[in-house]
């Protein structure tokens, strides 16, 4: 049987190597200074349908994400690894969203893709770490759900068993279509960019990155329509305003700050064990441990 997939992938900076540059005075998160990356875990969410659509011919993976024009170059990813559509959801209205909103105008545009057979995420976003977004997704669509998936382990009769990762060991999950997965780090890692696709999507662009003139190479735009990739605002998707953006966000960040420890003194020890059980006492009374 052919399956119709949606990924959900994100764009963010790469939480991973902050530097002293990376927040703003105002203590937000100074993008510009932090390369931009696609969301670790919606790889291996990726590499999930992937393996599905390897194993079902005829499955076709649409590939959605919400955010800034830039963020075209998460659809790019997805395509030059196999997914055979993207969509980009952008639109000033929907900016400074929280996990509500965000799943709000996802929700809304998987309304306006179909409701597919399985809509597939990464756990969380490495910039937000609220595990929220893929659940509230489900939730609005009326989807069943599974999270923390590794692996499928069998796909048959219109109903999925699935291994997901849980404190202390993992769990087998059985669940009918249509379904959400949201999918941990630990899944198998997403395959590298197919050569042929490379080439096929390189020069792929969002009508929000095209410029109003001088497009390089225009007249493969009108040859190719598969490089114009397909971009959505709150029209399209026929999101309600007062839920979309700021004004649908009931979480406000505060402020962000950036923890750097520094070490202020050093201390040798030697092979007693004395010395060790000093130490451990130290540890104890200074509650660094226990």
């Amino acid at each position: 049987m052919s399956l119709n997939i949606v990924v959900l992938a994100k764009q963010v900076p790469d939480t991973r190597n902050v530097g002293k540059e990376a927040m703003t005075p105002q203590g937000t998160v100074n993008r510009a200074a932090l390369p931009a990356i696609v969301n670790p875990e919606d790889l291996n969410a990726l590499e999930l349908a992937l393996r599905l659509k390897d194993s079902h011919p005829g499955s076709v993976i649409t590939i959605v994400t919400m955010g800034l024009p830039k963020a075209a170059e998460v659809l790019r990813e997805g395509l030059y690894r196999g997914a055979d559509r993207g969509i980009l959801v952008t639109d000033r209205a929907m900016a400074g969203a929280d996990s509500l909103a965000t799943s709000y105008v996802l929700s809304q545009t998987i309304r306006k893709i179909g409701v597919p057979d399985f809509v597939i995420c990464g756990r969380q976003a490495i910039d937000g770490d609220t595990a929220q977004v893929g659940p509230q997704v489900a939730e609005k669509l009326g989807l069943n759900q599974v999270t923390y998936v590794e692996q499928v382990d069998e796909l048959k009769d219109n109903s999925i068993i699935v291994t997901r990762r849980i404190d202390g060991g993992v769990e087998k999950v059985k669940a009918p279509l249509p379904l959400l997965l949201t999918v941990t780090g630990s899944a198998a890692p997403c395959r590298p960019r197919n050569a042929k696709l490379l080439m096929k999507y390189k020069r792929a662009l969002a009508p929000s990155e095209k410029p109003a003139t001088g497009l390089p190479h225009a007249e493969e735009y009108e040859k190719k329509p598969y490089l114009t990739l397909t971009q959505w605002g709150v029209p399209e998707v026929e999101a309600d305003l007062a839920q979309c953006g700021l004004a649908g966000s009931p979480t406000k960040v505060k402020s962000v700050q950036s923890v750097v420890f520094k070490t202020k003194e050093s201390k040798h020890l030697g092979s007693s064990d004395a010395e060790i059980e000093n130490l451990i006492v130290e540890l104890l009374e200074s509650h660094t441990i226990g």
